[in-house]
């Protein structure tokens, strides 16, 4: 199979932006922080570059995913559970049967993203959203640093 690959941009950075994002969680499941992330983008000037977000925690994640249809979350969200069941042999319970859980799923699914900018836009496919995973029953305060690195507008 042969790529095709398109003529090779160059950029200078020249600058770096960062914030930190405060979200609260409901529980278990997606919470859309797309609208966030393009507000930062658009707020610090950014021209070419990527945009990176890290989550500062340990039992949610962070992934790029569908964004039509919330039928997906809800087969995500389940598939989660199927691979780490609260129920599981799990040693580490001082925390509650949600615990460890939630640290295999973020272990699956990550806390670090990085998305390419182009012309002070995200180049998001058309379908594609950013989301935070809380893993966790109960609603939690979960904190995203988000920083772009690249040119100015």
């Amino acid at each position: 199979m042969v790529g095709r690959l398109s003529a090779i941009g160059s950029v200078a950075p020249d600058l770096i932006a960062s914030a930190e994002l405060a979200v609260e969680t409901p529980g278990i499941g997606f919470s859309d922080i797309t609208r966030e992330a393009v507000r930062f983008i658009e707020q610090s000037g950014a021209g070419d570059g990527v945009l990176l977000l890290y989550l500062r925690h340990t039992s949610a994640s962070l992934t790029i995913q569908e964004n039509a249809d919330p039928d997906v979350q809800t087969d995500l969200t389940a598939a989660l559970r199927l691979l780490a069941p609260d129920d599981g042999p799990w040693v580490h319970t001082i925390e509650g049967p949600d615990d460890m859980p939630g640290h295999i799923k973020a272990m699956l699914t990550g806390v670090s993203l990085h998305v390419p900018v182009r012309g002070g836009v995200l180049a998001l496919g058309t379908w594609q959203g950013i989301y935070l995973i809380e893993h966790r029953a109960a609603p939690h305060r979960r904190e995203v640093i988000l920083q772009f690195v690249g040119s100015r507008a």
